[in-house]
């Protein structure tokens, strides 16, 4: 078994060397080079975090497993792909706890954005089906991410009532993407917000604290097949208070359309990012 698995790194490895060189010149080997480093780096943190989950649990540091791993992705891939990242108001991610984070979804590159940004004492969110991927939901199950079953309302309701109940209990944050699945936009949009996140902060009486995510398809572009070094640039918005809100459908329906507008506005004012790396 370990023989044929030496053989497969080799092969991987080599593979992934050739296309590196041949992406000097070709940009779609460099997208292939790029993709294939990056998924072996997630498997690697993914590992690494099984095995940091475990430990930080029985030392009573649960809380703070997957901002241990997010910084030990953002610390191997970002010098890897060069992409470099501008956080405007870094302060507001660390000010208050717990909140519910909400940000815009645009592909799987936002692994790497939560590198650099995620915070401490905060659990992600995410579809219940990445619960049984090798590496990466071993790691998401073991860290307390808060697995919702979008087909099932009762589910992800229960889901909802166990993250409201750590938020109140352990001050654990929640970050969530209320686009609920990923945009791949090449322009400064948003898809339709879902409610969900909206109604758990109201539950657990915290913040809301928008976070966006500039469009990165400078940097990059899964249906360009494009892959390139760059500058992501991040900002956090001000909190929006929940306490003393009932969760009645007009509030949380006019709580949405304001984040979803402010976050729309601070996304086109960001306008599209370069693709040449700063000094």
């Amino acid at each position: 078994m370990f023989y044929y698995l030496t053989i497969i790194m080799a092969v991987y490895a080599l593979l992934t060397l050739l296309l590196a060189l041949v992406g000097t010149v070709s940009k779609l080997a460099r997208f292939g080079a790029r993709i294939m480093v990056a998924y072996i780096l997630l498997v690697l943190c993914a590992l690494y975090g099984v095995v940091a989950s475990i430990i930080l649990t029985v030392i009573g540091k649960k809380g703070i497993a997957q901002w241990t791993v997010a910084r030990a992705f953002r610390n191997t891939m970002c010098p890897a792909m060069g992409v470099e990242f501008e956080v405007e108001n870094e302060d507001g991610m660390w000010s208050d706890r717990p909140v519910v984070f909400v940000g815009n979804h645009q592909s799987e590159l936002d692994i790497l954005v939560l590198g650099r940004i995620f915070p401490k004492y905060c659990s992600v969110s995410a579809k219940k089906s990445l619960k049984h991927m090798p590496f990466l939901g071993w790691f998401m199950a073991l860290s307390g991410t808060v697995f919702i079953d979008r087909a099932n309302r009762q589910s992800a309701l229960t889901a909802f009532d166990g993250a409201a109940k750590d938020m109140k209990e352990r001050r654990q944050s929640v970050w969530i993407f209320p686009e609920g699945t990923r945009s791949y936009a090449t322009s400064p949009m948003m898809l339709p917000f879902k409610k969900g996140a909206f109604h758990l902060a109201v539950q657990a009486q915290v913040p809301i604290v928008p976070v966006v995510i500039q469009n990165y398809s400078h940097v990059f572009n899964i249906k360009a097949l494009s892959f390139e070094s760059g500058v992501i640039k991040v900002k956090v918005l001000p909190k929006i208070e929940t306490k003393g809100m009932t969760g009645a459908k007009a509030e949380i329906d006019e709580m949405v359309e304001r984040v979803r507008k402010q976050m729309g506005e601070e996304l086109e004012a960001m306008g599209m990012g370069d693709t040449k790396k700063r000094n």
